[in-house]
């Protein structure tokens, strides 16, 4: 086992990381920029390096800064969370050079699965459904042409490289095609300096569904059930939960076994999610293979016991998994909350600042992931993500009560947060039936934010 790990990452998910580590007596080096020097996953780990200015290029996406800190601090293994450097080939690579284990799969999968592309035609191969498009990346405005006119209009035209919705296009009709073809182009050689683009049919309302799945070196993989994250803005999910409502048990069984085939076809290890689009008539189709720890992991943990971190941390080390799917059991019904320090009525702007007061909730079936604390500052210069509340119950009805009542409790002074459009959302008529999918909020915030505004006069 690792005697010390570094973790490449900040916020809460680099103190949900050592806390793990603790647990399993691991020490911990956290990395940190100069705006996150009071951070605190730099107060509890065990050392703590700066690695460069507030900037994230140069600090949290440095390279050299990074291996540099895990080898004069003798560290065995690197964890690089979500987000920055998760899904970095290179950073994997390096780790091997270097003589540290990178806690997550090698460059070559990350490369595969990275390259949404390359990804899709690796699932068609293995029987794995996906979405109708083109096989493999378009090489010209033209060739999207062809095929969004063989699949049918609407498409989306993504890039093949990153994630979080950046890169892609909405396309309904043929004349809208060049210049969204040239918007997605230019945003993802912007944010992830790759062109390349493919198109796929646009499923109308779907679910998003997708399906946790651990696989050691041993040749183990299982999956540990599915997360419905279909609650989005601006193509980042709000609220997540588990087991997703649009899912019965043959349906569950069948796109559970799709997932294991997705990454053993991959030749996966370690941790990681396969995402899926459920349409209204039940048939799925892969999207894209997340190679990392999700910011919703904790809704897994919630309903399954098992510490996906620890996980991650033992696959890394070479250890078998420490269970078979038939030992995974599924326990209740989990939800998530996402805070974003965010303005909802202004287009969910980001809206950093000082925590001037804080008061989280607790009590029975609570858990809250963050790094807030009283005086601490919400920098500008990275993700919004303030905190995450997650409950667990016996039933979805009793989740959903618990969780209006936890986000009750929430009291975060100093910016606009997301917390109360999230108790809103968990009232409305159609979450409460669970008959909902990826267009709720384009077709509900104007109205719940109405609510909002009704409740504070």
């Amino acid at each position: 086992m690792f005697h010390r790990i570094l973790i490449a990452n900040r916020g809460e998910i680099a103190v949900r990381i050592i806390r793990t580590c603790r647990e399993m007596e691991i020490e911990t080096v956290a990395v940190y920029s100069t705006a996150d020097a009071e951070a605190l996953h730099v107060k509890l780990a065990t050392r703590a390096v700066c690695i460069g200015p507030a900037r994230a290029a140069d600090s949290y996406l440095n390279l050299p800064a990074i291996l540099t800190a895990a080898v004069e601090t003798g560290c065995d293994a690197i964890h690089p969370g979500y987000g920055f450097l998760s899904e970095n080939a290179e950073l994997a690579d390096l780790c091997a050079e270097c003589g540290l284990k990178f806690i997550g799969p090698g460059g070559d999968v990350i490369r595969t699965m990275g390259n949404k592309a390359a990804a899709r035609m690796l699932m068609r191969e293995n029987r794995v459904p996906v979405v109708p498009g083109s096989d493999g990346p378009v090489r010209s405005l033209e060739q999207a042409a062809a095929v969004a006119g063989a699949v049918g209009y609407p498409v989306l035209v993504k890039a093949s490289s990153g994630g979080g919705g950046r890169g892609m296009r909405r396309v309904d009709a043929p004349e809208e095609l060049p210049g969204l073809y040239a918007a997605a182009q230019a945003e993802a050689v912007a944010c992830f300096g790759d062109g390349e683009l493919y198109v796929e049919k646009l499923i109308l309302h779907p679910r998003h569904i997708e399906f946790q799945v651990l696989a050691d070196s041993h040749g183990n993989v299982v999956h540990l059930g599915e997360r419905d994250c279909s609650i989005q803005r601006k193509n980042q999910k709000l609220v997540e939960e588990s087991p997703s409502r649009g899912l019965d048990a043959d349906l569950r069984q069948a796109m559970g076994a799709a997932a294991v085939r997705a990454a053993q076809c991959a030749r996966y290890q370690s941790a990681g999610t396969v995402e899926f689009v459920l349409d209204g008539s039940g048939a799925f189709y892969f999207i894209e293979m997340n190679t990392r720890i999700q910011v919703e992991h904790p809704v897994t943990e919630m309903i399954t016991g098992v510490d996906l971190v620890r996980e991650q941390i033992r696959i890394a080390a070479g250890l078998p998994l420490g269970m078979t799917q038939s030992e995974v059991r599924q326990n209740g019904h989990a939800l998530e909350c996402r805070i974003n320090a965010e303005d909802p009525g202004a287009g969910f702007r980001p809206g950093p600042g000082t925590t001037r007061f804080l008061h989280l909730p607790g009590g029975p079936g609570v858990r809250v992931d963050t790094a807030l604390y009283c005086g601490c500052v919400m920098p500008p210069q990275y993700d919004s993500l303030a905190a995450k509340v997650v409950v667990h119950a016996h039933t979805r009805l009793e989740a959903i009560r618990r969780m209006r009542r936890a986000l009750e409790e929430v009291v975060i002074e100093g910016y606009p947060t997301t917390a109360d459009l999230c108790h809103l959302i968990l009232y409305h008529p159609d979450f409460v039936k669970g008959k909902y999918d990826t267009s709720f909020l384009e077709r509900h915030l104007e109205a719940l934010l109405q609510w909002e505004g009704e409740g504070e006069r």
